[in-house]
Formats: C-alpha cells, structure tokens, sequence
C-alpha cells in the first residue's frame, strides 16, 4: 500500500509541477496585454508537450492528449493576434485554475502532513504496546497504551483513507482544472470578438462544445466515484472498529492455519553486545521458500533466511510475549521475530510451519495444507479422560501437559512400505496419551510415587563430589553430547520393527500441529555405556535417565535426519507384572544418525564389556571348583597316610609282644578303635606313649 502510495504522491508532484508552469503561462496572458503573443505560444508549447509528460497514472490517456493537441494547435494559430480582455480572462480563465492551485493542490500537501504524523504517532503507540511486560502487568499502564494504540490506529485509518480519497479525486481535478480554463480563455476569444472572428469557424465550436459536454461528464463521473468513496469509508469505518485493538477477539477474527503465503509488520530482535539486544520493527513478508523484510522506503525486500525444511517454535524472550523462534535447516542461522497479536503469532508460526513442509509447491497449496491439517486432525482427537488414564500409565508422575490420543488413520508425511502392510494398531496402544514435555525432577521425591528407572530426575553435583558413592558414569570409557529438543513421547505394543519409531514421529508431530504445542524443551543428551542421560543445560539436573539395556530399539527419520526416536523397555504399565514399551521422540541439529550411531556404539562396548564379565565369572568359578578338588584330595591323601602309620605300629607291637598271650592283643585291639574315635591329636598322643 505503502509503495503504491508512493506512485499517487509521485503523480502529484508531476501534476503540481505542470500545473503550475500552466498556471504561470495563463498568468502572463492575463498579466501582459503587449506579451500576449508570446504567452499564447507559450501556452500551446507546453500543451504540445503534455504527451511527453510522464504522469504514472495518466500515460495512456490518447483522448486527453489529442484533445490538448488540437486546443494548442488553434491557440497557436490565434497567438499573433488576440487581445484579452481581463475582466474576462479573470473570470474564465484565471479563477479555476487558480482554485485548484490554492485548494486541492494544497489540501494534497496538507492532507500528506497530516497522514505522516498520524503515521508516526500509531509507530510510537505500537512501539510502547510493543514493550508492555508479560509479568508484572499494570491493568492501569496497559489500559492506557491499548487506548493510545486504538486512537492512533483509527486516526491514521481514518486520515489515511480521505487521503486516499483526496488522491483519487485530483485525476478527475486535474482534467477539469486543465480544460475548464481552456474552455473559458476560448469563450472570452469568441465573445471578445463577437463571433465573427474569421479563424473561429463552425467546426470549432462543434468541437469547443463536445468538450464542455465531456468536462461535465467528467465532472458527474467525479461526483458520482466521490459519493461511492465516502460510502465506502463510511462502511469501513463501522467495519473495521474491532481492527483497531492490537489484539482482535479470536471468536471474531478466527486464526487461518492453513497459509501458504503471509507478510506484516514484525519486530526482530538485533544483537547488540554480549548480553544486550534491541528491536526493530520492519514489514516481513514470504515468497516461495524465502523469508523476506522490507524497510520503509527501500524499493524492494532483502532475504531474511531459507525457511525450506527449517523449525519454527515459541520462545520465551526477555519480556516479551508473541515471539518465536526460526531455525534453518542447517541449524547455523536463527531469527527470533515478535508478532503483534495472538492470532498473528500462531497464523506465522503456521504459515512458515507449512511453508517448510515445501507445500507451496504444489498447484493448490492451501487446499494441500487444508488436507494436511484435517488428516493431523482425523490422526490426532483430544482425550476427554488424559488425566486419569496417564495417571495409571505412569505411577511416577503427577501431573501432565495437555495431551492427545492417536488413531488409526490418517497420514502426515512420508511412510515406509512396510507402514502400508503392517496395521498401525500393532505398533501403537490404541488410547495412549502422549507426553510433550519433559517430566520435572521435582516430582521424584513426592509420596505415594515409586521411583522407576528411565522416569525419574535426579540432580548432579556440579562440584563434581559424589558423597561417598562413585558416579555411575565415571567409569564408562564413551561419553558424547549432543543437543537436543524433546517433542513427545507414547507408549507402543512393539518393540521389533524401525516402523514404530516412525509411525510415533508421525503421530506425535501431527498432534504438536494440530493442538498447536510449538514450545520444544532443549536438553543435553548424554551416552554412555551405561545408560542415556537428559541433563539440563543451565543448572545440570539429570532430568530423565535410560539405562542402556532397556533401549531395545532406536531410529532416525528416513527424510528428515534431525529426527531420532528410540523405544525404552519398562516394567510396569496398565497391567500390572507385564513390561511396557514407550518411544521417546527428540529433534537434534541435524545429528539424527550421529546419535543412533554413537547408541549403536555403546551398545556394543556394553555387550562386549558383559561377555568379559561373564567369561571372567566363569573362570572364577572354574578356579574355585579345582581348589575345592584340591582340597578333597589332599585330605585323601592324609587319610591314607594315617592308615598306613597305623598298621605300622600295630606290625610293630605284634612283633614286640608275641609272648603277651591273646589278651595283650586284644587291648590293643581296643585301643586301635579307641585311635581310630580319638582323630588325630588322639593318634598322636597314642604314637607317643607308645
């Protein structure tokens, strides 16, 4: 609007400058009897001239400047000898033209000053809305400013729409103020020379006549376009008093989700230094898969950033409300943009979301997002009961984010082959809530909730003290971060195939877009051999923890590489002693696959570490077994050797004593089993009295 107004102001200036060497050749015939010759020629000079005049609005108007050509033609045939009465020529030629000088060339400038500073008192109104505060609020202050903001806007509507008005009618102005003159220098000629006049034949006053037949037209036309202009404004006037407000009722103004295309005034933050930035308030607008910004004044928009493929979410910035946040494919140029209403912020955030999904490139782009958006909606329908349900899923949480639940039909995206033969209700739980943000560590330590692993936050020391007990971690030989942005999670009915992980991308995206959950949660995601961590990147609080075993299954997305999802084995779940399965859904930098890679890999270091452990057990227990046959052998041994020393001594006291009779034999008969109950201090002591 801006640019075409600036072509009116343009042609304005054009007409005023015309207008004003006519009025100045008009004034020295009125002025200079002796000059009036050379006046004349002057005259019809300039009128020649009017089809070399570069009017942005009137170029092709071939009528006017063959019915200019002709009036100059006779002037110049009547310059050498008209005399010009003054009475008449102030009267007929000299007042209209002067009229519209005075009047409606100044009004233009008039009304142009006005529209300026109405301009830039709604720019200072916005400015001061702009900045009003998202948390300490005075109903007072915000009162005020949305007053302030409400008079500017309809002034600067209402002046700039008689402006417009005022615009428009100086085409019709500028014929009139041009012929009318004519018309009257020409009666004043025929009058002065009372009709006679041998170069005033009857062909020109046929013409003379048809062209104040068309002046009288002209005006009519003028009269009747002004009487609909004003009706016009008068009905947009009463049609657009709620657009006044700042922020229009959403029950009245509904929010368009389904845009391809979008541009208004946007206020983009701008780095400063190190910890300070400012706001700029400029015109963005999209075109294809760029995302553009015009200043004002400048002739065309520069390139903001590619929005092909890029990620757009709510932003909490300084005190603000309605930003969000634009990240690029590549993850190496971001754009945080303030949006001056609710329902602007979420129409943006919808445009650019539907934008990256390269919809526009089809024949019909809104009908393809209209299509898109009611298939996330048949994908995707609210669950009346999410509390209660999620509430028995999950003993160890307390309380949820607004949630959804998934069906079994609908389609978002691109899907795998197998997705085609393979029925969605053996992937996903039919009645499953999803969870779109991370559970808050805070709610480990509340009563009635059982700690489970993989559910729990527990915060680390940042002094890096373990109060007596090593850190899990310490030991691990694999430690990689990552970066990345959780967007939900569900619980699944298998854990077997890639295609689970990418049908809950799909649920989950589709039920972000159609309940219109843009804020992401950033974590740092630590791997190791022992387990996934979530650690919070500002005070270091290990928000969720996965122990590796139990991470059975993980992907990326087949065309969107950011995405990355893995499914964690539980025990616990709506029936009691049966293990259940939840897919986690993340968004990285474009590290999808480093991530399932660097997984895959720890995987690997803990499976080889456990067949060590296994092998290392079973050595032990192999030693262990040797020594206890060891053992039983050498005490065999023993055996035998006291056996042998017995006989020994009782060979010997058979042949010391042969003449002791049978009784000598059969006391040391009894004193052999008295040895034999005695043990070996018994053998020892008998060895010795002997």
């Amino acid at each position: 609007t801006r640019s075409l107004l600036g072509v009116f102001e343009e042609d304005a200036a054009a007409i005023s400058n015309y207008i004003n060497q006519l009025f100045q050749a008009m004034h020295r015939i009125y002025d200079a009897q002796n000059e009036l010759s050379a006046a004349t020629h002057l005259t019809s000079k300039l009128l020649k001239e009017y089809e070399k005049q570069r009017f942005p609005l009137g170029g092709d108007d071939e009528v006017m400047t063959s019915t200019l050509q002709q009036f100059a033609k006779v002037i110049d045939e009547l310059s050498s000898c008209h005399a010009v009465l003054s009475t008449q020529l102030a009267d007929a030629m000299m007042f209209p033209i002067t009229q519209f000088k005075e009047r409606e060339l100044k009004e233009i400038l008039t009304l142009k000053e006005v529209f300026q500073i109405a301009s830039n008192d709604h720019d200072a109104a916005i400015t001061r809305y702009s900045r009003l505060s998202k948390r300490r609020e005075n109903e007072k202050i915000k009162a005020e400013v949305t007053e302030d903001v409400y008079t500017s806007r309809k002034k600067q509507h209402q002046t700039m729409m008689h402006y417009f008005c005022a615009l428009n009618t100086l085409q019709y102005k500028k014929k009139i103020a041009m012929l009318e003159p004519l018309l009257g220098y020409m009666q004043a000629q025929i009058s002065f020379f009372k009709m006679g006049s041998e170069n005033l034949t009857e062909q020109l006053e046929e013409f003379l006549t048809n062209i104040g037949t068309s002046v009288q037209n002209v005006r009519r036309e003028m009269e009747c376009e002004v009487e609909n202009m004003q009706q016009t404004i008068e009905d947009l006037e009463v049609a657009s008093d709620p657009l006044y407000l700042p922020d229009p009722d959403p029950m009245k103004f509904p929010v368009h989700r389904n845009l391809t295309r979008k541009a208004g005034y946007l206020n983009a933050r701008n780095k400063t230094g190190l910890v300070s930035s400012s706001w700029e308030r400029q015109f963005y607008f999209t075109q294809g898969g760029n995302l553009m910004s015009q200043a004002r004044g400048d002739v065309a928009g520069g390139l903001v950033m590619d929005i092909d493929n890029c990620s757009v979410m709510a932003v909490d910035c300084e005190d603000r409300r309605y930003c969000f946040q634009i990240t690029s494919f590549d993850g190496k140029k971001s754009s945080i943009l303030q949006a001056e209403s609710k329902k602007d912020y979420e129409e943006w955030i919808c445009t650019i979301n539907n934008i990256s999904k390269q919809i526009y490139l089809s024949e019909n782009p809104e009908e393809i997002a209209a299509r898109v958006n009611q298939s996330a909606l048949e994908a995707v329908t609210p669950s009346p009961s999410f509390q209660q349900r999620h509430e028995s899923m999950r003993p160890t949480v307390q309380s949820r984010p607004p949630a959804a639940r998934t069906s079994s039909t609908g389609s978002l995206g691109s899907e795998s082959a197998a997705l085609s033969a393979l029925s969605l209700d053996s992937l996903v739980a039919p009645d499953t809530p999803i969870q779109f943000d991370i559970i808050s560590p805070v709610s480990e330590d509340l009563p009635g909730q059982a700690k489970s692993s993989g559910q729990s936050g527990r915060r680390t020391n940042p002094f890096g003290e373990s109060g007596g007990s090593k850190s899990e971690t310490e030991d691990s030989i694999l430690h990689q971060l990552f970066i990345v942005r959780f967007l939900g999670s569900m619980e699944v009915k298998s854990d077997e195939s890639p295609d689970v992980v990418y049908e809950t991308m799909r649920q989950i995206l589709a039920a972000r877009a159609i309940h219109n959950v843009f804020r992401m949660t950033e974590s740092h995601l630590l791997v190791t051999c022992d387990c996934l961590k979530l650690i919070d990147p500002q005070t270091q609080v290990t928000r969720l923890r996965f122990p590796l075993p139990n991470v059975v299954l993980y992907a990326t997305h087949q065309e969107n590489k950011r995405l990355f999802g893995f499914v964690l084995r539980t025990s616990g779940g709506r029936v009691e002693s049966r293990q259940t399965s939840i897919c986690y859904i993340f968004e990285s930098n474009n590290e999808g696959e480093k991530i399932c890679d660097s997984v895959g890999l720890a995987k690997q270091i803990a499976f080889h570490a456990e067949l060590d452990r296994k092998a290392s057990e079973k050595q032990k227990e192999i030693d262990r077994v040797k020594e206890k046959q060891q053992k039983e052998l050498n005490k065999q041994k023993q055996i035998e050797k006291d056996l042998e020393e017995q006989s020994r001594l009782i060979a010997a006291s058979s042949r010391s004593n042969q003449s002791s009779g049978e009784g000598q034999f059969v006391v040391l008969s009894s004193s052999q089993s008295e040895d034999s109950d005695l043990g070996e201090d018994g053998k020892k002591k008998r060895e010795s009295e002997a």
